[in-house]
């Protein structure tokens, strides 16, 4: 992951934590079958875990390197360019 999809993790943990806390802990509808504060406490906790994702790839998941290896030869011609790119990231 890059550290793009870290800032979008942490966006949208955020925005499950707030809804999440509000049907948790603001919300006092009583309904039968269906407890919408349960609903707030796994939203909240699914958010809680999402933003702390976000902040992990933002801070180890972001790193890559490129290394370009050059070759210059003389040739009858003229000179010869070959170039080697090694990338990879973490």
């Amino acid at each position: 992951m890059n550290r793009a999809a870290g800032t979008g993790l942490i966006g949208g943990g955020i925005a499950l934590i707030v809804v999440g806390a509000i049907l948790d802990f603001a919300v006092t509808v009583t309904t039968k079958g269906f407890n919408i504060n349960n609903v707030g406490l796994i939203l909240l906790i699914m958010g809680i875990v999402s933003f702390l994702t976000g902040v992990l790839v933002v801070v180890f998941g972001g790193r890559s390197r490129t290394t370009l290896h050059e070759d210059v030869h003389a040739t009858p011609g003229g000179h010869e360019r070959t170039q080697e790119r090694d990338e990879w990231a973490s």
